[in-house]
């Protein structure tokens, strides 16, 4: 069965009214007020009782020093608050009017005339609050050995308020470091209806937040709960996804709900010690049928669970009650065999805070009265000097001494001690009872990250386990994820998402994913930035390979027919329409071919410079080679004029002229281009979100300068496209120019599908469009100029006659 970690402040806690608060006045003696169980309704505390004869048994240990307040004895009163604001008020108003000293107790020296100047109590804060504020406006000092809330160190609002406890400030900051220690950051919280529970938990909460823990529910155990009661919290604190609950109450509120959550239970208390003789004092205790004796015979019933004659008596004949059934105390019971939280001083810890409250009260008072521990008579002080409580608040605060068990007593500028607590593990005996286990410290006055030590392999847990539970909404996120809040849960409720390409997170429960630097990418495992893959079009890659390969039969293919027209230069076929121009032609498809083999491997400088303007200028060479063709074709069997005369208006050296003129402007624009604003290798990032990879190209500064170089192109195939188009029905026996005219249309149409492939074309797969419409249109156009006149070349020779050419053979 789920048993929740109960992380509680131990013995920091408020306690209810079975408790005991202390005051301290002085009215010729030392008075105090003492919250017990004598109210109506409640339970007899015997914890709270010792902490009442701590009290007594500090006034008699001071009574009998003569280094501290020599010649004035204290004497005290205790009162009943029943951890309420209004008994509290009321035995306030009552020491206020008191003036007689009761007779139980030995008649002090008294100090003439003096007001009452100091009370000490009380142990919750709500009645705290309510005595110091009131007595704040007359300057008497309170000083509490119990009451921690923060609120009380206001000091607008309770100027006179001192106390031997630490705020509830550092035990929460303590608590806070103590449970995010243990990396839990899922917690409920359970607390009672009075000030201590509900500052503290909402300071908690407040520090604990900020640290990254969410609070998962707060329960509120009623004032008086019934069992019921008791165990529906428990089965919602076991219902829950919580493994960790943070408790402000006191042990009595919780011990019911303790007990139906067994062990495990760890947290703070006060540093606790052995006060000499205290024991033997607390052993001596009678009881008495003397008036103000009351308190000590109830403790005396509810410890041996019997009934005082003379308490019988003081009651009178009544009606029968459940006391009648009790046996008859006789007052000389044995209280050294009884086991109680009375008689376990082995190390006091409340009492130890009483006890310093008294010791720093009579320092004050030592002072004020101007007392000396040496002189011919011993120690003296001055008993005829009168004090306001003004003055003896002012002493008080600078106090400033180390007791016998050095320990150096002294308020800070709120009137807080340093703040040292123990750290404390239920933990159950071979009897199966719960012990107090010291297993750390917390220092508040040490260096940070330095205030908490534990020692955890010392901890005992829920059903006697030693690992450390666990205690999270969900689970933190692996690396590689990030965590993605739910929406309308509390941030420690979330999912985890993997981070996105590109993006990393290397810890356990991280929020954001950091995205890799530039040029950097996520591996598989989103744990680490790797460098980015490079990639561009090789000649390794099976691309590559078939485009080369590509290239190379283009090239050879060339060279084939170049070696075919050079071996029948003599022909009527190949000498018509000037042979030089088709062998630059075919220079010019040569290079065609090989420019695409610059666009293969890594991009460098002198490649992105090269390029674009071999391209360029190769195909302009190609195309005006073309155009002259064409013109030649067109003037040969078009022209009015006879062909002879009209082929010497147009005669090699025109053409070449219109071949410079027409390649020039290309040549110039190359220039310009790469004089301005040349192409160079660039690390494209833009695909690495979606391939991870950087793309290696060749980058154009000024992108106007590649459209005009292929516009210029396409200028000069749609003028041979026209001009060719005009030729299409000249003799069919070889109609050159409807060769070029289905060249034009295969390299127009290769041209025109290329700038949307070449746009849309992510990465490398740009440079492969541009090869292959670079190959495309060169294999176009040789196939369509050359490969009919090297079939007839080769197949059919008889065709190769100067008839052939005018279209007056006959087959």
């Amino acid at each position: 069965m789920f048993t929740p970690v109960i992380v509680r402040l131990q013995s920091i806690s408020l306690h209810n009214t079975l408790l005991c608060s202390l005051f301290l006045q002085v009215v010729c003696m030392f008075t105090l007020l003492y919250t017990c169980s004598n109210c109506d309704g409640c339970r007899f505390d015997s914890r709270a009782f010792r902490w009442m004869m701590t009290m007594a048994f500090a006034v008699e240990e001071i009574n009998n020093k003569t280094d501290l307040l020599p010649g004035i004895k204290l004497g005290y009163r205790i009162m009943d608050s029943c951890d309420n604001i209004y008994p509290s008020l009321n035995g306030l108003f009552s020491l206020v009017s008191f003036s007689e000293v009761p007779t139980q107790f030995e008649s002090p020296t008294c100090l003439s005339d003096s007001p009452i100047p100091a009370i000490v109590g009380l142990a919750s804060s709500s009645p705290t609050k309510a005595v110091a504020q009131t007595l704040g406006s007359f300057n008497i000092p309170l000083v509490s050995y119990f009451a921690t809330c923060t609120c009380l160190s206001d000091k607008q609002i309770y100027p006179s308020f001192l106390r031997t406890v630490p705020s509830d400030f550092f035990q929460v900051k303590a608590l806070v470091q103590l449970v995010t220690s243990f990396d839990w950051i899922w917690v409920g919280t359970i607390g009672t209806t009075d000030d201590y529970s509900h500052y503290g938990i909402q300071e908690f909460s407040n520090q604990f937040r900020s640290r990254g823990g969410c609070v998962a529910f707060h329960l509120t155990i009623p004032k008086s709960p019934t069992v019921a009661e008791i165990r529906e919290i428990a089965t919602r604190l076991q219902s829950s996804t919580a493994q960790v609950v943070v408790a402000f109450a006191s042990e009595g509120q919780l011990l019911d709900l303790f007990l139906e959550l067994l062990e495990g239970t760890i947290g703070f208390s006060f540093p606790g010690v052995w006060i000499p003789g205290l024991k033997e004092f607390l052993l001596k205790v009678r009881p008495s049928p003397k008036p103000g004796m009351e308190l000590i015979n109830t403790f005396w019933e509810e410890q041996f669970g019997c009934k005082l004659k003379f308490e019988e008596n003081n009651k009178g004949n009544g009606t029968s009650t459940l006391d009648d059934i009790r046996p008859v105390c006789t007052g000389s019971e044995n209280l050294s065999l009884t086991s109680s939280s009375y008689t376990d001083v082995s190390k006091v810890r409340i009492s130890y805070n009483v006890y310093k409250a008294v010791s720093a009260v009579a320092h004050a008072l030592h002072t004020v009265l101007d007392c000396k521990t040496e002189g011919p008579d011993g120690g003296t002080c001055d008993k005829q000097k009168t004090f306001t409580s003004k003055q003896l608040l002012y002493h008080l605060k600078k106090v400033n001494f180390t007791n016998q068990f050095a320990d150096r007593i002294y308020f800070n500028s709120n009137g807080e001690p340093a703040p040292l607590y123990e750290i404390i593990n239920w933990q159950k005996d071979s009897k199966g009872e719960i012990r107090f286990i010291k297993v750390g410290s917390y220092d508040g006055s040490a260096p940070p990250l330095q205030e908490l030590q534990i020692k955890r392999s010392n901890v005992t847990w829920t059903r006697g386990e030693a690992q450390v539970p666990t205690s999270q909404c969900s689970v933190p996120c692996p690396p590689g994820s990030r965590q993605a809040t739910r929406p309308g849960e509390p941030l420690c409720c979330f999912d985890c998402l993997p981070c996105a390409d590109g993006e990393i997170s290397n810890q356990t429960g991280s929020t954001e994913c950091i995205k890799c630097p530039e040029f950097f990418w996520s591996d598989p495992d989103k744990v680490k930035c790797v460098a980015g893959v490079e990639e561009f079009l090789s000649f390794t890659e099976t691309m590559g390979i078939i485009l080369v390969t590509l290239t190379l039969l283009g090239v050879i293919l060339t060279i084939i027919i170049t070696a075919i027209f050079h071996h029948f230069r003599t022909t009527p076929i190949v000498k018509a329409n000037n042979s030089e121009i088709s062998f630059l032609l075919l220079l010019s498809l040569k290079l065609c071919f090989l420019c695409s083999l610059v666009f293969v491997g890594q991009p460098s400088a002198w490649t992105c410079m090269f390029r674009q303007a071999a391209f360029g200028i190769s195909f302009v060479i190609c195309l005006s080679c073309l155009l002259v063709k064409t013109i030649v074709v067109l003037l040969a069997f078009r022209a009015n004029v006879p062909g002879p005369k009209s082929l010497r208006m147009f005669g090699p050296s025109q053409q070449r002229t219109l071949i410079f003129c027409t390649t020039a402007p290309q040549i110039c624009l190359c220039t310009g281009w790469l004089w301005g604003a040349p192409p160079f290798p660039f690390r494209n990032p833009t695909y690495q979100a979606l391939k991870g990879r950087i793309v290696l190209e060749c980058k154009e500064p000024w992108p106007p300068g590649f459209y005009l170089v292929l516009g210029y192109i396409g200028l000069l195939a749609f003028v041979c496209l026209l001009l060719a188009f005009l030729g299409r029905k000249l003799p069919d026996t070889f109609n050159e120019a409807k060769f070029i005219t289905f060249s034009m249309l295969i390299f127009i149409a290769v041209w025109i599908s290329f700038i949307p492939a070449y746009v849309s074309s992510p990465g490398k797969f740009s440079v492969a469009v541009e090869i292959f419409a670079i190959l495309a249109s060169s294999f176009g156009l040789l196939l369509c100029i050359f490969v009919p006149k090297c079939y007839i070349i080769l197949l059919h020779p008889e065709r190769n006659i100067k008839k052939g050419m005018t279209g007056k053979y006959n087959r």
